[in-house]
């Protein structure tokens, strides 16, 4: 058998060696980001659950003037698994980042408060966050940043793209 003829990786090697299709290159483009941000820290000074946690209580605060959400909001905005959500807490709670209380309206449910004499201690590392993000919007300029966040919030809410991939990746392992 020839080298053409081979069949590599389950698809036969053609003539059209080097062309990549569309979903090839957002496989690609997707590991390429997500080493990325892995590497860079975006969360520099304190564990990445963590920060994302209070970034969250903060984006409340800021919405809203309060910072408390519900325990169930935060797991289903940062898709954590209830086991590692809970240890993130437990940890910010320890640490002296927010409280347990429980919810006014559903007393069954647990709401995380943020505690203000802490919150210095988070926006050191949200400054470090901003400084990297402001390094990429002037690289790539403010044009490519909106449209960057503008794909990055369609993906987010197509939740039945986010269900498919979930149930895909559980079906192939």
């Amino acid at each position: 058998m020839e080298h053409g003829e081979k069949i590599l990786f389950g698809d036969p090697v053609c003539d059209n060696i080097g062309e990549i299709d569309l979903n090839e290159r957002i496989v690609l483009s997707w590991v390429q980001l997500s080493a990325i941000l892995k590497s860079s820290r975006i969360t520099q000074g304190m564990p990445y659950n963590e920060a994302i946690v209070m970034l969250l209580l903060y984006h409340e605060y800021k919405s809203t003037g309060n910072a408390r959400l519900p325990l169930s909001t935060v797991i289903a905005k940062t898709k954590m698994l209830k086991s590692l959500a809970n240890r993130t807490i437990n940890s910010l709670e320890t640490k002296g980042f927010l409280i347990k209380a429980e919810n006014p309206e559903d007393k069954r449910a647990i709401d995380l408060v943020a505690i203000p004499e802490r919150a210095e201690l988070f926006m050191d590392v949200h400054k470090r966050s901003l400084l990297i993000a402001d390094e990429i919007r002037n690289a790539i300029g403010n044009e490519d940043a909106e449209t960057f966040i503008r794909i990055v919030n369609k993906i987010v809410s197509l939740s039945a793209l986010s269900e498919s991939i979930k149930r895909s990746t559980e079906k192939n392992g």
